[in-house]
């Protein structure tokens, strides 16, 4: 069996995490695809809200009104 040290600063501050090597690459998989999924909605954000600093949307009764609801 091998032995590792860890540094003592590293477990005061709770910056170290053990994970095994499934569950490590499972998440890291996770976040890749997640970061990926991220600049589309960021960008939809962005636009969304320009758009409304520039008055361009609806009100819920206008919209109700354009669906005849």
């Amino acid at each position: 069996m091998n032995t590792i040290t860890i540094s003592k600063n590293l477990i005061k501050n709770d910056d170290l995490v053990i994970l095994p090597r499934k569950e490590y690459e499972q998440l890291f998989r996770f976040w890749a695809s997640a970061e990926s999924m991220l600049a589309p909605v960021k960008k939809a954000v962005r636009k969304g809200l320009r758009e409304i600093s520039e008055g361009k949307f609806l009100t819920s009764q206008q919209v109700k009104d354009a669906l005849g609801l």
